[in-house]
């Protein structure tokens, strides 16, 4: 089967990246610069890593060894100081503050908070560290900042929505569950999802979920369901996986099977989608995106500047902060195509996705 256009982009997305890495690590460490945020002939880069949780079960399975293994294929000496701040943006300050304490040249910050941790932003500015942006643009003067399309994954889950609900579109109210508030991606899928669902489908309850928590989006959706009766809701946007968990559960609790949409390829989404609890995901490659960060990352830390191969574009943070952008394509996860992506990418093999209770699934599924 050939690979669609948004596949093609990512891979040309991680073949350019791969050719920036090649370029940055054939090179020595800059001796030009004494400054906290570019390496010196002293010794090895310094970077620090920082996740904003681990609800979300693609930082620690994927983002975080996926990142550590590109740096140290650019650089192998390179140090990685890892934290997580647990959905604490708190945690996360305090966390920033102990980088610089430790001499991190370069932030690769996944935010928990994009407008609180400015100020941590702008103190690692200050102190001539670098910071990357990853996966959420942060506030304050980020040097680089690596994402998909966020827009364009909210434009994806509604068109999916809008035709799985199909012709009942007119026999009832679906329920948006929305992201975090505090997480500029949340709006951005929000809005792209807005623009393919409104004037198509009508919607009954609408919420934005702090921390993206399943348990909230479980009661989010349980009071939806009470409110509008469960005879006339037709489909629930979830804006990611871990969410439409907790909503499948409220939808089975009601006894109503209707088309429910998600984010991040998580392993029991793809389960879901097997056996037609779950009608689609975004599936995002993490690795073009780890590369991404790393090359920056690298090149920031040794002073070359933001590898301007691969940051083809500019986006525009909460602070009003122009930033050097990597975006690459989302791509559409359905029943169909699981064994052209997550498989075939090495996310998942198919001995994890079909334990025994989705055998059957599979088997019609041509997974095996």
């Amino acid at each position: 089967m050939k690979p669609g256009p948004s596949r093609i982009v990512a891979a040309a997305a991680a073949v350019t990246v791969a050719l920036t890495l090649a370029s940055c690590g054939s090179a020595k460490q800059s001796t030009g610069s004494s400054g906290g945020g570019s390496g010196s002939a002293s010794g090895p880069i310094k970077i620090g890593l920082l996740l904003p949780e681990t609800k979300t079960t693609r930082y620690e399975q994927f983002d975080k060894p996926l990142i550590e293994q590109a740096i140290k294929a650019i650089a192998p000496d390179a140090q990685i100081d890892y934290y997580n701040a647990n959905q604490d943006a708190t945690t996360q300050q305090t966390q920033v503050d102990t980088a610089l304490t430790k001499g991190n040249q370069v932030l690769i910050l996944d935010a928990v908070d994009a407008k609180s941790i400015q100020s941590s932003v702008q103190k690692a500015h200050d102190a001539g560290v670098k910071v990357v942006a990853y996966d959420r643009l942060a506030q304050g003067p980020i040097d680089a900042y690596v994402s998909f399309d966020n827009f364009k994954v909210g434009v994806l889950q509604g068109e999916a929505l809008v035709t799985a609900v199909g012709d009942k579109a007119s026999a009832g109210k679906i329920i948006m569950i929305n992201g975090s508030p505090t997480d500029p991606n949340a709006a951005e899928f929000k809005a792209g999802a807005h623009s393919a669902i409104d004037g198509k489908l009508t919607i009954g309850k609408e919420y934005d979920t702090p921390n993206w928590d399943p348990n909230n989006a479980n009661q989010e959706a349980a009071a939806a369901i009470t409110a509008l009766g469960a005879p006339n809701v037709v489909g629930v946007y979830s804006a990611n996986d871990g969410m439409a968990a907790g909503i499948a559960t409220a939808l089975k609790a009601a006894n109503l099977s209707v088309p429910l949409t998600g984010q991040d390829a998580q392993l029991d989404a793809v389960q879901r989608i097997l056996v037609n609890t779950q009608t689609m995901s975004i599936y995002k490659p993490y690795k073009p995106e780890a590369d991404a960060a790393a090359a920056m990352a690298v090149a920031l830390a040794q002073g070359k500047g933001v590898p301007t191969a691969s940051a083809t574009a500019t986006s525009t943070s909460g602070s009003g902060n122009k930033v050097p952008s990597v975006l690459i394509t989302p791509i559409v996860l359905v029943k169909a195509n699981i064994k052209d992506t997550v498989v075939k990418d090495g996310l998942y093999t198919v001995a994890q996705i079909c334990t025994p209770d989705y055998a059957a699934a599979c088997a019609d599924a041509g997974l095996s």
